[in-house]
């Protein structure tokens, strides 16, 4: 059966629909609102090492901004402690380093897919098949919906039933980014004092909750405008 350009388009559609959910969870995520209130949160483990909320607040921001801005890492390297000791170690900087790399690439992938949506968008108006468009999207919706889901498994059996079920995906991910354990530190280093298992834990669970709640939007939402069309 010979595909037509409008069926290719909406596969693409929703094949582009969890990555541009994925992008904009992670772009939230890369806001002061989520470090904030997650530094805030009650359970969130203390520094044994001496870092009050109030000095990860400080120090926080400037990791943060390094991965958004175009800085080189002496942005970071630069940053010393009171004692005039630095901030971060080489290992710790090259990390930040190969970590900006793989946050820039990914908020490039989601520029992209959102500039590709949108043309599509554009051409679906054009070539009177929006309706088949939203349906792509909703399509796209309910895929997001199931991956939601399992990566929020994932992270709620590792934050109450059993740790090692997400320390073992925290390894899968760095695995697929990072060479060896380049991303493996001491709890005496900064890195982990700011940045504890825990952030991480809910940094993914936020990501669950922020993707199944566009994923349902698209899917519940676009429901009406797409009852009986298809491509």
């Amino acid at each position: 059966m010979k595909l037509s350009l409008p069926s290719i388009l909406s596969s693409l559609v929703s094949l582009l629909t969890p990555i541009a959910l994925i992008g904009l969870a992670l772009r939230v995520l890369l806001t002061p609102v989520y470090y904030i209130a997650e530094y805030n949160m009650p359970y969130f483990p203390p520094d044994t090492y001496g870092f009050t909320k109030a000095d990860r607040l400080h120090w926080t921001p400037f990791a943060v901004n390094y991965l958004l801005n175009s800085a080189d890492i002496s942005y970071l390297g630069n940053l010393k402690f009171d004692d005039g000791s630095p901030l971060y170690n080489e290992r710790e900087l090259k990390h930040m380093h190969d970590v900006k790399g793989v946050v820039q690439g990914a908020l490039r992938v989601w520029y992209f897919s959102l500039a590709i949506l949108a043309l599509i968008a554009f051409l679906a108006w054009r070539g009177h098949w929006l309706p088949a468009y939203l349906n792509a999207l909703r399509r796209g919706g309910w895929w997001m919906v199931g991956l939601a889901v399992a990566l929020g498994a994932i992270v709620g059996v590792g934050i109450t039933v059993n740790p090692d079920v997400f320390w073992n995906f925290f390894v899968f991910f760095h695995g697929l980014f990072f060479e060896g354990n380049s991303w493996l530190f001491l709890y005496s280093d900064t890195l982990i004092r700011l940045f504890p298992i825990r952030f991480w834990e809910d940094a993914f669970l936020w990501t669950a909750v922020i993707a199944l709640g566009g994923g349902l939007a698209l899917a519940l939402g676009l429901k009406r405008y797409t009852t009986g069309n298809s491509v």
